[in-house]
């Protein structure tokens, strides 16, 4: 897992709604549900909101395999140094945080953000999956509860669909590879990785420089 490390500025809490225009920008970030580091990043980023909307920078959240790219195991149980500073690195950006004991199959809950974000319905999805896992503690949805779940969001989404939606994760998760992330969560600033989650001020001084150098050409 990516990371950083001191707090940040006080945090900008009132999110302004994004909408895409012709000069936004668009950042992919991969992530991956088990990670712990990646749940942080979602809190941070969405502190940012009024950031990203005066750079008009908009997020595209990216499910990929984080056990396809890594050492990590399914259902491995995780070290407790790792843990410790997954909960170190939450603390001192605000964001408390109890990572789980185990890397948890996150495949399930991926592809159906896959098949959430086609119909436009994928920051709803992180958001109930993310609040599943690590503040109602639940274990990882299967492919059933991954279903059921999402109709809590009248979100319909069919067990074949799923199945489908698994290949295209495997896929998107060896394209990550060939952009060379190496870990989650990852903001591709054009071409280039920027891995794991930073303070605010930093942050915005990290997309506030790519947003200049794109609109000025210098990334082409």
């Amino acid at each position: 897992m990516n990371a950083v490390q001191r707090r940040g500025e006080p945090d900008a809490s009132s999110a302004v709604p994004r909408v895409a225009t012709p000069e936004s920008l668009r950042v992919t970030v991969h992530y991956d549900f088990a990670s712990t580091i990646c749940y942080v990043a979602h809190r941070v980023m969405d502190r940012m909101s009024p950031t990203l909307a005066r750079l008009e920078i908009e997020l595209d959240w990216m499910p990929l395999d984080l056990t396809r790219i890594t050492g990590y195991r399914r259902g491995e149980e995780l070290p407790e140094p790792r843990r410790e500073e997954a909960r170190r690195i939450g603390a001192e950006l605000d964001v408390a945080v109890e990572p789980p004991s185990i890397w948890h199959d996150s495949r399930p809950a991926g592809a159906a953000a896959l098949l959430a974000r086609r119909k436009g319905r994928d920051a709803g999805w992180r958001e109930r999956v993310w609040t599943a896992l690590f503040e109602e503690r639940r274990d990882a949805p299967g492919p059933d509860e991954a279903v059921a779940l999402a109709r809590e969001l009248e979100l319909e989404l069919g067990p074949d669909e799923l199945g489908l939606a698994t290949e295209e994760l495997d896929e998107l998760t060896l394209q990550a590879l060939d952009a060379q992330v190496t870990g989650v969560p990852t903001f591709m600033l054009g071409r280039w990785p920027f891995g794991g989650i930073q303070t605010e001020a930093t942050m915005t001084h990290v997309l506030e420089r790519f947003a200049r150098k794109a609109r000025s050409g210098e990334l082409a």
